[in-house]
């Protein structure tokens, strides 16, 4: 394949060629210049449709699916997780080649940097790129791509400059300094490359042109102008032998953080350039690895800073015995090292002095470990080009919300990384025998370098064969703390964590404590402030900000979420309560988390099933978020499903009857749709245990959970099982016979009527059908009565009777017609179409098909939906529609993923002779 991105977006794959504005062509183009090749649907809808305001998610599908059709099987780009995905050889499109190029040359020396950067820059002529593509977003695009070309075009003439590249550096700096007259880095480089050559009273009105024309020559400017006029040295090596360079000796490698320091480098010389300096503020957890990653940022950058380094250790967080150092003390040590010596006896007058010292000077200074901005304010930089890298456990908000700051908030180490830490000790041919051991410790770590650091000098005086033990002993977490101590280098894991909650007020350590016993992964805004209501209530509001500013609360998007290793140490070391017992108040926090999960849960629900009742009750003291409609419900549930289920585990471990029952079967709906049955059934059977020894139990409720586990087995046909279930049902209803027991009858006899159909018992089935359509009919519940009108109707169609099996599901379809129950529709127009089908009446099958599988996509009833199209599929086939049924089949292979990915192997088998 040939693609071209950088112009006109050209595309050629085995002959068949795709140029010019079209859709495939611009989503094409689109992918290649995004990040790993990959952007969500909403985003490439919002590019490709941007004269659109609602979205269409099948606009999308259908631009795929032409863009499949020109790049072919080997380079299938697919929708997974709501990304549209690339994946082509990066050598064969241009933009990739010219990217690759750049990332490469980074580490090189300066003269193969110039070469390389040389060769990349060849990818991307002048002409326009995207070249003829409309919409705002492309235009935004293009915009970003040239900002990219021109970044490296000044790599490349740094290079130059270094590698002493004449060629190169005057060809390029000439043509840019022409293209470019307004801006000061072209000008600056020009000047480096013909400067010195210049007559000087040529040199002076070149100079005096261009400062009229456009602005004052910032430092760094001013700086190559005088090394042109012969009154400074080279401007990358004027005082050098002279300037302070304080940094420490680096320390361990950095792992994992190698695309945050190159942006943030290239940042740094971006504004340099520009004559601009740069704060930045690298903040994380205590043990993240801030202090490793200053250093070696810092040591990347050292070489642009001719006036010198700069290194202070504030001791923001180093405990009682140390108190945090007066930043008076770092401008008496740092302002001897910028002459002309000061004379300022106070701290304002000092912190000008500074000011005016690095104004014209280029200074890379380090302060590590900053507690607040008052420490930090009098030791930044006022104009000029130096740089200040910052570290702090803190976020650092108040000298964010006044300064012109850079934030870099580090998080722990990816998996591959983290076990590149560990491993260090480890003889490669070891690690194989004991992979399973360090996966796991990995995972207890959970990417925290410290944590990983402790246990890899644990492993060093250790035999390999316990390490299975220091895994099992890291698992326990009463243990966790005890076991992350390496008492030979004295590095723990816990005194560095009680330091920042030491700093905390007493409302955030105990909203710390509380949100460690919820039991995660993440929670919601609305929980953080139901749980500030347990015990005597707190402004849960200004603890949870004080904790995220703190380092310890992660906030991602619009969920909260505690590291493990802060989870385990604030649930075990951390006192909830000054004084006195907490057992009440730890009673009260379950009680808080575990009912607002509950509510919650319901209240989607009951927009997925408005039929179940279940006896919640009304929400007291908790925080409710009604949803709108049910694409918001789901959305709701698909953002707590994981904290739904750790709930319910929590409720399970603590016995808390009334959850361990309500909370599966509110969830139950949604885990159907999305086909979370093994998970279903794990929560239902913990329900069974509690509804059948539980005294508030009614008949009614003990029947709903025999049926709701026997429909997750049925959906796992395991129909015996469902059968079983479905009898215990039928005799628990049996035994009231109010209107809500009667109902519960009916309803259980529909199951298993549907169940005995499955089992090829039709006579069974027929009859359980026609007592629960009685039954329905006699309680004036339409959407039941639809329910089994239409289960007569697949019994009818099973045995081949088409005329009765056709006037059952007209007499379905009459009466769901007659509710709002639109999943009930759907069941029926899927059976109807069948029956149509099976007359040899295609022509009326396809269009039910088609809006039955509309319905259920509607409802996000995911394998309802995939069953259809898989169906219809084959009806769009034989009548000759094959581009629809591929689409269809597509929609099936994205639903299999989502659900786990059966069958999915089968669906791209029968989409290939399609094509």
């Amino acid at each position: 394949m040939y693609g071209r991105v950088l112009g006109v977006v050209n595309l050629e794959v085995d002959g068949k060629k795709t140029f010019g504005p079209t859709k495939p062509a611009a989503l094409f183009g689109l992918l290649a210049t995004s990040p790993d090749c990959q952007c969500s649907i909403e985003e490439v809808f919002g590019y490709l449709w941007p004269e659109r305001t609602a979205f269409e998610r099948g606009l999308v599908e259908r631009a795929m699916s032409d863009l499949r059709k020109v790049l072919g099987k080997e380079h299938l780009p697919h929708i997974s997780s709501g990304f549209c995905i690339l994946r082509v050889p990066r050598e064969n499109v241009d933009y990739l080649r010219f990217i690759d190029a750049l990332k490469k040359s980074e580490r090189l020396p300066w003269p193969e940097q110039v070469e390389v950067l040389s060769r990349a820059l060849e990818e991307f002529p002048d002409e326009e790129p995207l070249r003829g593509i409309p919409g705002k977003g492309f235009a935004t695009r293009r915009l970003e791509l040239r900002a990219t070309r021109l970044d490296a075009v000044r790599r490349q003439l740094d290079a130059a400059w270094h590698a002493q590249d004449r060629k190169v550096l005057c060809g390029e700096a000439e043509r840019w300094y022409r293209s470019l007259p307004g801006e000061a880095w072209p000008f600056r480089y020009y000047l480096l490359a013909r400067g010195r050559e210049l007559p000087p009273m040529e040199l002076e009105k070149i100079v005096r042109q261009w400062t009229e024309q456009f602005e004052k020559p910032d430092a760094v400017l001013q700086r190559v102008i005088d090394w042109a006029r012969g009154e400074a040295l080279s401007p990358s090596i004027a005082g050098s032998a002279q300037v302070p360079n304080q940094l420490p000796a680096p320390g361990r490698r950095v792992l994992g953080r190698s695309d945050l320091i190159r942006s943030t480098v290239e940042l740094v010389l971006e504004r340099q350039a520009a004559g601009h300096g740069t704060v930045i503020v690298i903040s994380g957890m205590a043990g993240i690895g801030k202090t490793t990653l200053a250093l070696q940022l810092a040591q990347q950058l050292r070489d642009r800073f001719s006036d010198g380094a700069l290194y202070a250790e504030l001791r923001g967080f180093a405990g009682e015995d140390m108190p945090p150092v007066d930043p008076e003390h770092v401008l008496d040590r740092f302002l001897p090292e910028l002459p002309p010596y000061s004379r300022a006896t106070d701290l304002e007058e000092k912190a000008a002095a500074l000011r005016s010292a690095l104004a014209y000077r280029s200074v890379l200074m380090v302060l590590d470990d900053a507690r607040d901005a008052r420490q930090v304010v009098p030791l930044l930089p006022g104009v000029g080009a130096s740089v200040v890298i910052i570290t702090s456990r803190s976020r650092l908000r108040d000298l964010r919300a006044k300064h012109d700051v850079h934030l870099c908030q580090i998080e722990g180490l990816d998996d591959e990384s983290a076990m590149t830490l560990l491993q260090e000790q480890v003889e490669p041919r070891s690690r194989a025998a004991h992979a399973q051991p360090l996966i796991d410790l990995v995972k207890s770590c959970a990417g925290h370098p410290l944590a990983l650091t402790v246990i890899a000098g644990r492993l060093e005086g250790r035999p390999l064969g316990t390490i299975v033990e220091l895994a099992r002993e890291l698992k326990e977490e009463r243990r966790t703390m005890d076991v992350l101590y390496d008492p030979q280098s004295e590095l723990s894991v816990e005194p560095v964590l009680n330091l920042s909650v030491r700093a905390l007020s007493e409302e955030a350590r105990r909203l710390l404590w509380q949100l460690a016993i919820h039991p995660g992964p993440s929670i919601g805004w609305g929980a953080v402030m139901d749980l500030g209501l347990a015990g005597e209530a707190i402004r849960a509001d200004r603890a949870v900000e004080e904790l995220v500013a703190a380092n310890l609360v992660e906030l991602r998007g619009d969920r909260y979420r505690l590291h493990d290793l802060v989870r385990n140490f604030a649930h075990y070391r951390v006192p909830p309560l000054p004084l006195g017992p907490c057992r009440e108040f730890e009673e009260a926090t379950v009680r808080q988390v575990l009912e607002h999960q509950l509510q919650n849960v319901r209240a989607c629900d009951r927009l997925l099933d408005g039929g179940r009742a279940l006896p919640v009750g009304e929400p007291d003291e908790v925080t409710v978020a009604e949803p709108g409609s049910l694409d918001q419900a789901m959305e709701l549930l698909d953002i707590e499903y994981d904290t739904v289920r750790s709930c319910i585990g929590l409720a399970v471990a603590r016995g808390s009857e009334r959850y361990m029952w309500l909370l599966p079967m509110a969830l139950m709906t949604y885990q159907w749709r999305r086909h979370h049955l093994a998970a279903a059934l794990e929560g239902l059977g913990a329900a069974r245990e509690v509804v059948e020894r539980s005294e508030e139990a009614t008949m009614v409720d003990r029947a709903m959970v025999y049926r709701m586990l026997a429909g997750t087995n049925w959906r796992r046909a395991e129909y015996d099982l469902a059968a079983g279930q479905l009898n215990r049902a039928v005799l628990l209803s049996s035994e009231d016979d109010s209107a809500a027991g009667r109902l519960s009858l009916a309803r259980s006899l529909h199951a298993l009527a549907l169940t005995r159909r499955k089992q090829r018992l039709w006579a069974e089935a027929e009859e359980h059908h026609r007592t629960a359509l009685g039954l329905y009919r006699e309680l004036a519940d339409p959407v039941g009565e639809a329910a089994a009108l239409n289960g007569i109707g697949t019994i009818h169609l099973d045995r081949g009777e088409l005329d009765e099996a056709l006037a059952a599901c007209r007499g379905a379809r009459t009466v769901v017609e007659s509710t709002s129950n639109q999943s009930g529709l759907a069941d029926v127009l899927y059976t109807l179409a069948k029956v149509h089908l099976a007359r040899g009446e295609r022509h009326l099958a396809l269009p039910l098909f088609q809006e039955a599988g509309e319905i259920y996509r509607r409802e996000e009833h995911w394998p309802n939906e995939e069953k259809v199209l898989w169906t219809y599929a084959d009806v769009l086939v034989a009548a000759g529609h094959r581009e629809e049924a591929v689409a269809a089949l597509e929609r099936v292979v994205m639903l299999r993923e989502c659900m786990g990915g059966v069958g999915v192997p089968e669906a791209r088998m029968r989409i290939e002779p399609l094509r």
